[in-house]
């Protein structure tokens, strides 16, 4: 006997769907809290499906609604369904897939493919053989259901699919779809391609039986006159270059012909699937460069025309509106934003000096139409320039100057900003052949921060922030009143744009112009503060939050040259205005938080005025983070899990604190329970949480060892457990603090040896360990042979190579200082424990430009000592193994 619906049961759940879709949010909270009641009556699921898929007399909508909030219930609670619930909605929608109603036949697919995601598909074992039957059905409009409910299965559940216990359904069902691309009607076609597309990545088996029959298929759909099949043989043939190139380098020349035409598609879509081929041909770099070198007069030219603003792109961007500066932000308009937890590193490696920063640049051109799609073609086409400026530098721009001249100069506004958007996304890959047009074009640029239009005094400010390290070195070279000192006058007059796009490029474009310049804006700091601080009065909700990198930024960009009278009261009132009006759960003081830190690390003792409130504040954020996460491990259904960001943030800038005040923190410390709940902190779940308590007990322990030193019992253990690099930052921030607490306990480091060294010589001798983390352990392994020569001196063979490799590279500083006063005691421990390694020694040695008096005696001592053991016919053979550079370091510094 199959269910049937009582009446006056139908009625109302009818007439609750009707409410549902009623602009009264009033009413439809109420049909929220009336639907959520329903859930306990164990057919109302029935009544839904039956809506759906049998209520043929009432409209379309209203039936599609019906699926949908069934579809909400099957995913919240399927496996608490009754058995006989659960057979009913499978039976239904099966019968239902082929519905007269396009909306109807749509959300039975989504219906079935939440059913098989959450109910495993493996248990409906009727399903795809059900499906791939009624794909031969003579009506079109089963045919299609069916397509459309096998694409969002295989869409969503490919993992599923290609299990062991699916493999004969996928072996029936790839050869198939095939079939279908043939087929008369072009969105089966479509539904077709999109099927097998899933199964490309995952180099499932089945569609590698068949893969030149696919690649056939997808030939003969090449020039197919509907837009979503293109759109998917563009997907198939980017995917196919990542998992299976060899099949089609033997086509290459047509496939690329092929994507030139596509990627000048009428139709927007196909043009961005096509685009990004040359993403991923870039990718393949060796084939790259062999396919695409004669394609490059061609495929230049179409990608720089698709970097365009289209009309639509305009409009969206309000491209005409110039001045909102007025208009309050509407908060979806605010991206999340992702607080960086702090990580402790030598700031002073060699190899770092000529500029570069790690930080991944902010493709701000490329990246900054927030309003528009996230994606599109214009982002798609620069990136694919930039990609490949980077495979080909200076071969490329040839093809890119001969379209340039007539962009920048050219009289409609939208050519002329995309000029501009195609010289900063070649500014990485084609830097050396751009030198000569520099000293012209950067005078040029700034120039045009001024134009008329909006968007392209944003897109300005991006390109000009992509060679702000060019015109950093030639300031340094030839003055600042070049380049310099005329884009920061620009630069800082666009932070005070009536646009707030214009705002927010500056602002960001200065904020790169700081990491680059450093020192050198010293003199300007009186100007730079004071643009920034109007703007706090000027900036609108989103830009604000840009507006505090910045600041932060400058300040770790100048250090403590903002340490003055002058500076400091100009900048803390505004700050501290913002800091006391924003409440504790407002994610706002994120971005505030960090800013502080930078501040409070560079003021130094000039930050001590507006210590106590912020240090109180910070210890409040940790321990009520604490506390709600307490609530909710003990009771999850009563709380909500808290946003462990707050308690990052504060323990990072409880962190500036520790390490601009230094002993001024102490009095705070020792009145506050931090150490307690810092103890918690290091064991979180959450690795960014146990990243920051590491580098503030790093901190603090420098500050004030006194009020650290009566938990270090507690706290060793907790940091040798992580010494696991799979996790770096916590790794390195653990074993920073471990080389820190060593210093200042000295001797007293002794019965904590044997629990850290073991990890910390596997990590030194890892092959994968980055050189940050290399670093930071060789420079602990040495301050715990300091402290403890007796305990770490009979290792000495196992880490001695690795340990002077890492430190060669790094600047002198007090870290480095005493990691070597550790290795030069090891080795009066223990002589012959770096006797096989005695030549890695003699170039670490080697890479100090000015060692301490002291320090340049104990080198001394050991080199004169191995030489007087060895033999001076000995030492001439062994130092005769030595790079020239490396002999005469020695030689003139050591007499050796």
């Amino acid at each position: 006997m199959t269910w049937q619906p009582d009446a006056s049961g139908l009625a109302q759940i009818i007439q609750l769907l009707k409410e549902s879709q009623s602009p009264d949010t009033e009413i439809q909270r109420q049909v929220q809290q009336k639907l959520e009641a329903l859930n306990g009556y164990p057919d109302f699921n029935n009544y839904l499906i039956y809506v759906l898929t049998k209520l043929t007399t009432e409209d379309e909508p209203t039936r599609s609604l019906s699926g949908l909030i069934l579809k909400n219930n099957v995913r919240a609670h399927f496996t608490n369904l009754p058995p006989n619930v659960a057979e009913f909605i499978k039976q239904e929608c099966l019968k239902a897939v082929g519905d007269p109603s396009a909306l109807i036949r749509a959300t039975v697919g989504i219906l079935i493919t939440t059913i098989a995601a959450e109910g495993d598909l493996v248990n409906w074992q009727d399903l795809l053989p059900a499906l791939c039957q009624l794909l031969d059905s003579e009506d079109y409009n089963t045919c299609e259901g069916a397509f459309g409910a096998l694409q969002k299965v295989c869409e969503d559940c490919a993992d599923q699919l290609d299990s062991p216990q699916l493999q004969q359904s996928l072996d029936v069902m790839i050869p198939k779809f095939l079939q279908f691309f043939k087929h008369s009607s072009p969105k089966i076609r479509s539904h077709a391609i999109s099927c097998v597309n899933q199964f490309i990545i995952g180099r499932t088996q089945a569609l590698m039986n068949h893969i030149d029959d696919f690649i056939q298929g997808l030939f003969s759909l090449a020039s197919d006159e509907n837009v979503e099949v293109r759109k998917n043989v563009c997907r198939a043939l980017v995917m196919l270059q990542e998992v299976r190139m060899d099949k089609l380098r033997p086509q290459m020349g047509n496939i690329i012909e092929y994507m030139l035409v596509r990627t000048q598609d009428d139709d927007e879509t196909v043009a961005l699937e096509a685009c990004e081929f040359w993403l991923s041909l870039a990718e393949q770099t060796s084939d790259c460069t062999e396919f695409l070198r004669p394609f490059l007069p061609r495929l230049i030219p179409v990608l720089i025309n698709g970097m365009k603003y289209s009309e639509i792109d305009v409009i969206l961007l309000k491209g005409d509106v110039e001045e909102d500066e007025m208009i309050p932000d509407k908060d979806e308009d605010i991206k999340p934003r992702f607080h960086k937890s702090k990580v402790h590193s030598m700031h002073n490696d060699v190899s770092n000096q000529d500029g570069h920063h790690d930080e991944d640049d902010e493709d701000g051109g490329i990246d900054d139409d927030d309003a528009l799609s996230d994606w599109n073609l214009r982002k798609c086409s620069a990136a694919g320039l930039d990609v490949l400026a980077n495979v080909f530098h200076e071969e490329l721009l040839p093809f890119v100057l001969e379209k340039l001249n007539d962009l920048l100069f050219h009289q409609e506004w939208v050519l002329r900003e995309s000029g501009i958007l195609v010289l900063g996304a070649i500014a990485e890959g084609c830097m050396n052949g751009m030198l000569p047009h520099l000293p012209k074009l950067v005078p040029f640029l700034t120039e045009t921060l001024n134009d008329k239009k909006a968007l392209v005094r944003s897109i300005t400010c991006w390109t000009l922030s992509r060679y702000a390290h060019w015109i950093v070195t030639q300031s340094q070279q030839n003055g600042h009143d070049l380049y310099l000192k005329p884009l920061m006058n620009e630069l800082l007059k666009r932070i005070l744009d009536s646009n707030k796009r214009v705002q927010e490029a500056a602002c960001s474009a200065f904020a790169t112009l700081e990491e680059e310049a450093c020192t050198e804006l010293v003199p300007y700091l009186h100007f730079i503060l004071q643009t920034l601080v109007y703007a706090f009065n000027k900036y609108q909700h989103k830009n604000l939050l840009i507006l505090y990198d910045a600041i932060g930024t400058l300040a770790d960009s100048v250090g403590n040259h903002l340490n003055k009278a002058e500076f400091i009261h100009m900048l803390m009132p505004p700050l501290i205005e913002k800091w006391n009006s924003l409440r504790d759960e407002d994610k706002d003081l994120f971005p505030l938080l960090e800013c502080l830190s930078s501040v409070a690390t560079a003021l130094q003792s000039g930050f001590l005025p507006y210590c106590e409130p912020v240090f109180h504040r910070c210890v409040n954020l940790v321990q009520n983070t604490l506390t709600q996460s307490m609530n909710y491990m003990q009771n999850q259904e009563q709380y909500e899990p808290p946003d462990k960001d707050f308690m990052i943030v504060a323990l990072d800038l409880l962190s500036g604190l520790a390490e601009g005040l230094g002993s001024g923190i102490e009095q705070l410390v020792q009145s506050s329970s931090l150490l307690p709940l810092m103890y918690q902190c290091m064991q979180d779940q959450m690795a960014e949480v146990r990243q920051s308590s590491f580098a503030l007990l790093g901190d603090l322990t420098k500050a004030c060892f006194q009020h650290v030193k009566p938990c270090i019992g507690e706290f060793m253990p907790v940091l040798a457990r992580n010494l696991n690099p799979e996790l770096i930052s916590v790794c390195n921030n653990a074993t920073w603090a471990i080389g820190e607490i060593s210093i200042q306990l000295g001797s007293e480091m002794q019965p904590f040896i044997s629990l850290m060294i073991l990890p910390l010589v596997r990590i030194i001798n890892q092959p994968t360990t980055p050189k940050t983390l290399l670093e930071n352990t060789a420079i602990t392994i040495g301050r715990l042979g300091y402290v403890c020569p007796n305990d770490v001196a009979p290792m000495l063979p196992q880490f001695t190579r690795p340990w002077c490799t890492s430190l060669r590279n790094i600047r002198d500083n007090e870290e480095k200082d005493s990691a070597f006063r550790g290795i030069c005691a090891m080795i009066s421990v223990n002589p012959g424990g770096v006797i096989q390694d005695f030549i890695f020694f003699c170039d670490a040695v080697a890479s100090w430009m000015h060692p301490k008096p002291d320090l340049k005696e104990m080198f001394y001592k050991i080199l004169h000592g191995f030489k007087d053991q060895v033999g001076d016919e000995t030492w001439t053979r062994f130092s005769d193994q030595f790079p020239q550079p490396l002999k005469e370091r020695l030689s003139a510094n050591y007499g050796v």
